[in-house]
């Protein structure tokens, strides 16, 4: 959209505030908001903030940044407009001021990988991700209950009492751009899934963001808590996010090749795929990156652990799911392990920086596997040499500090801090004495 544009939408709408939104180094949502008598003046001049108060910035002495306004992510948000006006959101890309892209801004991370993949001839990084979360009920005083919604199972209807709930948070994010490929009731009681239609992985970055907000705000008013949250009952499925993927070349899928082998896969997209899982333990701390993510990377709960690919075999770390109707341009690899606690600008980057790696050092994905790796003991994943993911946040943040890989994707400022924080939440979660070795360890001991 053109400056023009943006301010006929505004005062169509009577937009009386707009949110400059942001994210920092570990995914959460930051905002400045401006009334709409400063939104003409904000875009051509930007607006300034002081970057050392946002985790994985600045040093205090380099604070000064602003913000600039990617115009085309401008939306009307739903849940904040009533009769009295409208207020919208535009996402926004982090400068110094030297007029010069933040390298530690997740936004333009991704960016740069992008503009890699450029380099070396593909036009486009095609995602689709997929998000799994759960409802909760919140008490009288608007705290969640840690317990499900309903009692329904997967695609159930009869016992799901999510049906509406889903259908306005669809409208919402529809509303504000997102193109929703389905949105339906996930394996565990109170788990539901969106997914949203493939898209280059800067716009999708921007919508994972976007829906996770809005998703957020729509069950409150329902009196419901949406949370994404990797695993926050125990004992049954946690939530994930697949990530669907393909390079593009001049608007045609390059992943596919009527001759390839393994349904059609073209070389390129086999040397992405042996990137991906040859740099997938050091980039799991940025898919994964929380403690509560390694409770879901577990056997038994439908969830990838051993490193290793197949075709249309879901319990693989990466599948190829089956073409319909022989439609090419969907031939794709599906990423399974990330989940939605994750930033998606960085988990995008890391992704595309291990596929592109793959490409560059022809690095060939090895046979794939076609049995149900759920059932694998680590015994037979050893003697077939497949690896297996990081079992803890402090196993996966050994894994990322010796990446190469990962560090050029962050930048050296940035790398250092999310290795710092990381390994902070890690050894806080050591330190915490829980309830179940309380139950388990007093009246022994």
């Amino acid at each position: 959209m053109e400056k023009k544009e943006v301010l006929s939408q505004c005062k169509q709408n009577n937009v009386r505030f707009v949110h400059l939104q942001f994210s920092d180094l570990l995914g959460m949502v930051k905002s400045v908001t401006i009334p709409i008598s400063k939104l003409e003046e904000t875009i051509d001049k930007n607006a300034w903030f002081d970057g050392s108060s946002i985790e994985g910035f600045t040093r205090i002495f380099e604070s000064d940044m602003y913000l600039k306004l990617d115009l085309s992510t401008f939306a009307i948000v739903p849940w904040e407009s009533n009769g009295d006006g409208a207020v919208a959101r535009i996402i926004c890309d982090v400068f110094t001021p030297d007029g010069k892209p933040f390298e530690g801004s997740p936004r333009h991370m991704l960016k740069r990988q992008l503009e890699r993949a450029k380099k070396m001839g593909f036009s486009d990084f095609w995602v689709g991700p997929e998000l799994e979360f759960f409802l909760f009920p919140l008490d009288e005083m608007g705290r969640p209950v840690v317990e499900p919604h309903d009692s329904a199972g997967y695609f159930d209807y009869s016992a799901d009492k999510a049906g509406t709930i889903r259908q306005a948070m669809s409208d919402v994010v529809v509303q504000m751009g997102v193109d929703v490929e389905s949105i339906h009731h996930e394996v565990s009681p109170g788990q539901h899934e969106i997914a949203f239609k493939y898209n280059n992985a800067l716009t999708q970055a921007d919508q994972v963001m976007t829906v996770k907000t809005a998703l957020r705000a729509v069950a409150k008013k329902h009196n419901l808590h949406a949370t994404f949250m990797p695993k926050p009952i125990s004992g049954i499925n946690g939530s994930g996010m697949h990530v669907h993927q393909s390079l593009g070349k001049n608007g045609k899928n390059d992943f596919h090749d009527k001759k390839g082998k393994y349904n059609d896969l073209s070389k390129t997209a086999l040397r992405f795929i042996g990137g991906q899982l040859h740099h997938m333990q050091e980039i799991t701390a940025i898919t994964n990156p929380t403690v509560n993510s390694y409770k879901r990377l577990v056997p038994g709960y439908e969830a990838p652990v051993y490193v290793a690919w197949g075709q249309t075999n879901r319990s693989a770390l990466i599948r190829i799911p089956r073409l319909t109707n022989g439609n090419v341009a969907g031939t794709r690899c599906e990423l399974r392990s990330p989940d939605s606690s994750s930033n998606p600008y960085i988990a995008f980057a890391a992704m595309l920086a291990a596929g592109l790696e793959g490409i560059e050092k022809k690095i060939d994905a090895p046979k794939p596997i076609d049995e149900n790796i759920y059932e694998f003991t680590d015994k037979k994943a050893k003697r077939m040499r497949i690896k297996t993911l990081p079992g803890s946040l402090a196993e996966a943040i050994a894994k990322l500090e010796k990446s190469k890989l990962v560090q050029d994707v962050l930048g050296e400022h940035s790398f250092e801090k999310f290795v710092e924080a990381k390994k902070v939440e890690s050894d806080s979660h050591r330190l915490y004495v829980s309830q179940w070795e309380v139950d388990t360890y007093l009246d022994n001991y």
